[in-house]
């Protein structure tokens, strides 16, 4: 082929040979050979769930996009994660109209990449919320007992009778179906003006332990989240932490369906999860709600790719 001077593939990035990108480090995963060992992107991206207008559906995408556009190395402690390999799974096939159906789906689905790859840790890209509960039922078959650590502005233990699955339901459904048992659910952030009475005594008679943001306001997170730990850690095999997006202030996550005032800061979350990441028992995470249809330049989707960065990063010095 004729090489013309100055000319380079169309779409062809700029490399700067100094600078490793995430993005080089991601790798289609290997369906046929390949056995996943460590963090593993999954998307799940339903949004047909959602109370509210979402396009969370789209979400998974632009957190890849953001995700690929970072460096791999985090000078404030002088770790690059350049050694890693992280393999994407792709998405889960949605139903076009069936919500129980494209749960179904996403429980099958990584039921049996667990089954092919017990060492897998999933980085989950959602989708609203409703996810959480068939990728949590099967983090949980194959996790043994298990316990969720929930940052959300929200209870989302809204009742089933009303709209049937939605975004506002799944940790009813993890507590209702037993998957989970209330002592080992700890709720970060919970917000003003964002619940009800009812739905807070009920997370209480469960036994699940309630953190609201002025808990967050009064007290470093990371004591909290040491708190959260050993409250469950004689008591669960495996920890899994699921993070809505709509914790963090309205501020610095404008593109989340239900923004709201008074949230978490940026920072505070980065710090929580770093805190997780380098806790061995916690062998999962999931980022959800995100609408990147009514964002500002994918600033949302650039924040939950930093949270799964720090979490990352966290989980690699813990395995070194």
């Amino acid at each position: 082929m004729t090489d013309y001077p100055f000319l380079k593939k169309a779409g062809t990035p700029f490399k700067d040979t100094e600078i490793t990108k995430v993005a080089e480090i991601i790798k289609e995963a290997d369906r046929d050979n390949g056995e996943i060992t460590g963090a593993g992107l999954i998307g799940a991206p339903l949004s047909k769930s959602s109370i509210s207008h979402s396009g969370a559906s789209f979400a998974p995408g632009t957190i890849r996009k953001a995700l690929g556009g970072f460096s791999t190395y985090a000078i404030e402690d002088d770790t690059d994660l350049s050694r890693m390999t992280i393999s994407d799974l792709g998405d889960v096939v949605m139903h076009v109209t069936d919500i129980k159906e494209s749960q179904r789906r996403v429980f099958e689905a990584f039921d049996h990449v667990y089954k092919s790859n017990p060492q897998w840790l999933p980085i989950v890209l959602g989708g609203d919320n409703s996810v959480s509960f068939p990728s949590i039922q099967a983090f949980a078959k194959h996790k043994g007992s298990v316990g969720v650590i929930q940052f959300d502005a929200h209870h989302d233990v809204r009742n089933l009778e009303d709209g049937g699955p939605t975004n506002g339901t799944p940790f009813r459904s993890l507590l209702e179906t037993e998957t989970i048992e209330g002592q080992n659910l700890v709720q970060v952030g919970i917000r003003n003006f964002s619940n009800s009475k009812a739905y807070r005594a009920y997370a209480e008679e469960k036994g699940v332990a309630i953190y609201t943001m002025k808990d967050v306001r009064d007290k470093p997170v990371t004591g909290l989240l040491a708190e959260a730990v050993e409250r469950m850690r004689e008591r669960v095999d495996a920890i899994y932490v699921s993070v809505d997006m709509d914790v963090v202030d309205q501020a610095q996550a404008p593109g989340c369906p239900a923004i709201g005032p008074g949230g978490m800061d940026a920072v505070d979350l980065f710090d929580a999860v770093s805190f997780l990441g380098a806790e061995p028992k916690v062998k999962g995470i999931e980022v959800v709600e995100i609408d990147p249809t009514v964002d500002f330049r994918d600033m949302t989707s650039r924040l939950a790719a930093h949270v799964i960065l720090y979490f990352l990063k966290a989980k690699m010095k813990e395995n070194k």
